[in-house]
Protein backbone atom coordinates (compact mmCIF):
# COMPACT_ATOMS: atom_id res chain seq x y z
CA UNK A 1 0.00 0.00 0.00
CA UNK A 2 0.99 3.56 -0.35
CA UNK A 3 2.86 5.76 2.40
CA UNK A 4 0.31 6.01 4.95
CA UNK A 5 1.31 9.97 5.28
CA UNK A 6 0.70 10.45 1.39
CA UNK A 7 -3.12 8.96 1.96
CA UNK A 8 -4.39 10.10 5.63
CA UNK A 9 -7.34 7.35 5.99
CA UNK A 10 -7.19 4.61 8.55
CA UNK A 11 -6.87 1.61 5.96
CA UNK A 12 -6.75 -1.50 7.84
CA UNK A 13 -5.85 -4.54 5.90
CA UNK A 14 -5.83 -7.65 8.94
CA UNK A 15 -9.33 -9.87 8.67
CA UNK A 16 -11.12 -8.36 12.08
CA UNK A 17 -13.32 -11.55 11.47
CA UNK A 18 -12.31 -15.04 10.61
CA UNK A 19 -14.45 -17.71 9.46
CA UNK A 20 -17.46 -18.78 11.59
CA UNK A 21 -17.45 -15.48 13.82
CA UNK A 22 -20.50 -13.07 13.90
CA UNK A 23 -19.59 -9.58 12.75
CA UNK A 24 -20.72 -6.70 14.63
CA UNK A 25 -20.98 -3.75 12.06
CA UNK A 26 -22.86 -1.84 14.63
CA UNK A 27 -20.25 -2.20 16.95
CA UNK A 28 -17.33 -0.87 14.61
CA UNK A 29 -19.22 2.13 13.46
CA UNK A 30 -20.30 3.23 17.01
CA UNK A 31 -16.62 2.87 17.74
CA UNK A 32 -15.18 4.87 14.52
CA UNK A 33 -13.59 8.74 15.01
CA UNK A 34 -11.50 8.51 11.84
CA UNK A 35 -13.34 10.80 8.81
CA UNK A 36 -12.13 7.97 6.83
CA UNK A 37 -12.16 4.57 8.40
CA UNK A 38 -11.93 1.14 5.80
CA UNK A 39 -11.42 -2.02 7.94
CA UNK A 40 -11.46 -5.83 5.92
CA UNK A 41 -14.00 -7.80 7.77
CA UNK A 42 -13.70 -11.16 6.57
CA UNK A 43 -12.54 -13.06 3.82
CA UNK A 44 -14.89 -15.09 1.17
CA UNK A 45 -12.57 -17.03 -1.32
CA UNK A 46 -10.10 -14.82 -2.57
CA UNK A 47 -12.28 -11.84 -2.23
CA UNK A 48 -12.75 -9.49 0.81
CA UNK A 49 -15.42 -7.58 2.48
CA UNK A 50 -14.41 -3.68 3.83
CA UNK A 51 -16.18 -1.79 6.07
CA UNK A 52 -16.01 2.01 5.47
CA UNK A 53 -17.57 4.64 7.91
CA UNK A 54 -16.46 7.59 5.89
CA UNK A 55 -16.83 11.26 5.45
CA UNK A 56 -15.06 13.62 3.29
CA UNK A 57 -13.08 13.25 -0.28
CA UNK A 58 -10.71 10.60 -1.24
CA UNK A 59 -8.34 10.68 -3.94
CA UNK A 60 -8.94 10.44 -7.85
CA UNK A 61 -7.34 6.51 -8.49
CA UNK A 62 -8.58 3.33 -10.22
CA UNK A 63 -7.69 -0.38 -9.68
CA UNK A 64 -6.30 -1.71 -13.18
CA UNK A 65 -6.93 -5.61 -12.49
CA UNK A 66 -9.89 -5.86 -9.76
CA UNK A 67 -13.39 -4.81 -9.98
CA UNK A 68 -15.07 -3.04 -6.78
CA UNK A 69 -18.57 -3.14 -5.36
CA UNK A 70 -19.68 -0.33 -3.20
CA UNK A 71 -22.94 -0.65 -1.39
CA UNK A 72 -24.43 2.07 1.37
CA UNK A 73 -25.59 0.56 4.65
CA UNK A 74 -26.36 3.96 6.04
CA UNK A 75 -26.03 8.40 4.86
CA UNK A 76 -25.17 9.38 1.07
CA UNK A 77 -22.30 8.36 -0.98
CA UNK A 78 -21.05 9.48 -4.04
CA UNK A 79 -19.04 8.05 -6.46
CA UNK A 80 -17.34 10.50 -8.75
CA UNK A 81 -16.42 9.18 -12.37
CA UNK A 82 -14.69 10.85 -15.33
CA UNK A 83 -17.60 11.70 -17.40
CA UNK A 84 -20.50 11.88 -13.83
CA UNK A 85 -21.24 11.05 -10.68
CA UNK A 86 -23.13 7.91 -9.14
CA UNK A 87 -25.40 9.16 -6.35
CA UNK A 88 -25.90 6.25 -3.85
CA UNK A 89 -28.69 6.09 -1.13
CA UNK A 90 -29.04 3.19 1.49
CA UNK A 91 -29.25 0.20 0.27
CA UNK A 92 -28.00 1.04 -3.26
CA UNK A 93 -24.82 -0.26 -4.70
CA UNK A 94 -22.75 0.28 -7.53
CA UNK A 95 -19.54 -1.92 -9.43
CA UNK A 96 -16.49 0.59 -10.63
CA UNK A 97 -14.90 -1.61 -13.10
CA UNK A 98 -11.16 -2.17 -13.13
CA UNK A 99 -9.49 0.85 -15.11
CA UNK A 100 -11.71 3.02 -14.79
CA UNK A 101 -10.66 6.41 -12.52
CA UNK A 102 -13.07 7.18 -9.78
CA UNK A 103 -13.22 9.35 -6.69
CA UNK A 104 -15.47 8.11 -3.72
CA UNK A 105 -17.04 10.82 -1.53
CA UNK A 106 -19.50 11.30 0.95
CA UNK A 107 -20.72 14.53 1.73
CA UNK A 108 -21.52 13.72 5.11
CA UNK A 109 -20.76 10.23 7.31
CA UNK A 110 -21.37 7.31 5.21
CA UNK A 111 -21.59 4.02 6.51
CA UNK A 112 -20.71 1.48 3.52
CA UNK A 113 -19.46 -2.21 2.51
CA UNK A 114 -17.57 -2.87 -0.38
CA UNK A 115 -16.65 -6.00 -2.07
CA UNK A 116 -13.44 -6.77 -3.82
CA UNK A 117 -10.11 -9.24 -4.05
CA UNK A 118 -7.66 -9.67 -2.01
CA UNK A 119 -4.95 -8.53 -4.03
CA UNK A 120 -6.32 -5.02 -4.46
CA UNK A 121 -4.60 -2.26 -2.88
CA UNK A 122 -7.22 0.52 -1.48
CA UNK A 123 -5.39 3.38 -2.89
CA UNK A 124 -4.92 2.52 -6.25
CA UNK A 125 -2.39 1.36 -8.59
CA UNK A 126 0.50 3.36 -9.55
Amino acid sequence: MSDPATYPYATHLDVKFPSLSLVDVPALVKACTDPWYNQTLCRVNDSVVRLGVVQGEYHWHKHDNDDEFFFVLDGHFVIDLEDRSIDLEQHQGFVVPRGVVHRPRAPDRAVILMVETTAIVPTGDA
